[in-house]
């Protein structure tokens, strides 16, 4: 099986959550170092004990050896029942970080008004918490003691995939229409300048050539002066 073969295969496991806790910035991209670095398929919190099995049956099948009876690695997190953002609407200034930190857009809101958290599409990452000024934000339990897969569908995880990619589409989307628009302010500004200058080159042009005029006539009324007082 080649590399992205099985890094989609692996990719297709894994529950989307887009939580970062596998200390990769996003779910393809531990797949993908699961697939081309050996990594191990312990380090996802959300996925839980079902998840390091479906994805060590996907690599074994590839033909790689692993660890026997693998369990979550700690520094990566617990596996738990899956919470959802809420947002304290007495406390909310309306920052807009939570809004910047979602991976999903599962977090609706404008400057300076109060934020919502739109629970259907949450995946409980915990990513909009740590950047909220006032502490507004705290993660409430959504499936009671159910945990890992069984707190969370392959339909959801389709869905938060799908969202997750759109988001990265549209900020993509965004930066480049905003560094055209920047290089079309600085192409103007550069023509303006550029005008300016040819404005002043104009002027001084025409400063250094009255000048010239003035000293030819001085040289000429010198000329003059001079073949007068010869001829007396």
């Amino acid at each position: 099986m080649n590399p992205v073969e099985l890094c989609n295969q692996l990719d297709g496991v894994l529950p989307q959550t887009q939580c970062t806790k596998c200390g990769y910035p996003d779910c393809r991209s531990y797949a993908a170092a699961m697939a081309d670095e050996g990594v191990l398929p312990n380090r996802c919190p959300p996925g839980g004990a079902e998840g390091i099995q479906r994805l060590s049956s996907i690599l074994m099948a590839s033909g790689r050896q692993l660890p026997p009876h693998l369990q979550l690695e700690p520094e990566c997190g617990i596996e738990r029942p899956r919470p959802v953002a809420l947002i304290d609407p007495k406390t909310c200034i309306g920052c807009t970080l939570c809004i910047q930190a979602c991976p999903v857009d599962a977090i609706v809101g404008a400057s300076k008004q109060m934020h919502v958290v739109l629970t259907e599409w949450c995946t409980g990452c915990d990513l909009c918490v740590p950047p909220c000024p006032v502490d507004c934000i705290s993660m409430v339990s959504a499936t009671e003691n159910r945990t890992g897969w069984d707190a969370w569908t392959p339909e959801q995880a389709a869905l938060s995939r799908a969202r997750y990619h759109g988001r990265e589409d549209r900020l993509e989307r965004e930066e480049r229409d905003n560094n055209l628009r920047l290089s079309k302010k600085a192409e103007a500004k550069l023509k303006a300048l550029n005008e300016i200058d040819g404005a002043a080159s104009q002027s001084v042009a025409r400063e250094t050539e009255r000048k010239r005029a003035i000293i030819a006539a001085a040289i000429e009324r010198a000329k003059l002066a001079a073949n007068k007082n010869n001829t007396k």
